[in-house]
């Protein structure tokens, strides 16, 4: 006597499980691994050739706030030629803060703050 073969559904289901959890894998994975922002990716192109870690952490630093920092960024991208534009200083100038200097970051006088920025100032 010959076994019953499996239903289409129970068939199915034995494959579609494995591709479950399979691609729940991979999706925790993509999770895991964030993706560079733009001034990451700006300062990995263009400036640690120069500036490896040990210059944001000597004793002799020019940037001591927020807007030494962005002002430090500037001159150095004038420096060597890159033509950014005041959006792409902010965003290189908030990697920097985001990962090495922490400072409570400002806005000029006369500009409103958003979000984390507003929050800050407004805790001072």
């Amino acid at each position: 006597m010959a076994s019953p073969s499996p239903s289409p559904a129970r068939f199915a289901g034995r494959c579609l499980v494995p591709a479950a959890i399979a691609l729940a894998g991979l999706a925790a994975h993509a999770q895991t691994t964030p993706v560079p922002g733009r001034g990451e990716l700006l300062y990995t192109t263009h400036c640690i050739a120069c500036h490896t870690s040990e210059m944001h952490w000597r004793n002799n630093r020019r940037a001591r706030d927020w807007e030494s920092l962005k002002a430090q960024v500037r001159f150095w991208q004038g420096n060597t030629g890159l033509q950014w534009g005041e959006a792409d200083i902010t965003e290189v100038a908030g990697y920097l803060n985001d990962t090495i200097y922490r400072y409570p970051r400002t806005a000029p006088a006369g500009l409103g703050l958003s979000g984390p920025a507003q929050r800050i100032s407004a805790a001072r």
